[in-house]
């Protein structure tokens, strides 16, 4: 049975779903499911339909990669290696620093201005972009 067909309720729900950046394709007989959404609920109910189709995760031949790092109206964890993650008044580098978070501080996501930056605000009340690479949704 070809991995498209097998994972293909999984396929259709990440489209159905309105996953961006979408991309399904077959390589070394594993399918790679890659995309991201601003939506947790919509990640783990992708997770809920492979688990359906492959119990316990044995099979091996699926990688689902949908990144929901920092859907709105989540909280997020500052994931920087060690130091401060810099909250910026724009998203971009260019932007002045409006704040930061501590590496491990718990920061809400309110919006994603793209699939780069966050509009996130600190528990101290700081509100700017951060970088989406650097936040972990809880």
């Amino acid at each position: 049975m070809a991995l498209q067909e097998k994972y293909g309720e999984l396929v259709a729900a990440a489209k159905a779903g309105g996953i961006a950046n979408l991309q399904v394709r077959e390589q070394g007989n594993v399918l790679y499911i890659d995309g991201s959404t601003s939506s947790g609920t919509l990640k783990d109910a992708l997770w809920d339909i492979y688990n359906k189709i492959d119990p316990d995760y044995r099979a091996g031949d699926l990688i689902l990669n949908i990144d929901a790092s920092a859907a709105p109206g989540t909280k997020a964890t500052v994931t920087t290696e060690t130091s401060n993650l810099n909250i910026r008044k724009g998203p971009g580098t260019d932007q002045p620093i409006a704040g930061k978070a501590a590496h491990g501080e718990i920061v809400a996501v309110i919006s994603r201005a793209n699939e780069q930056w966050s509009l996130v605000r600190t528990e101290s009340g700081v509100e700017g972009y951060a970088y989406s690479q650097y936040l972990t949704q809880q």
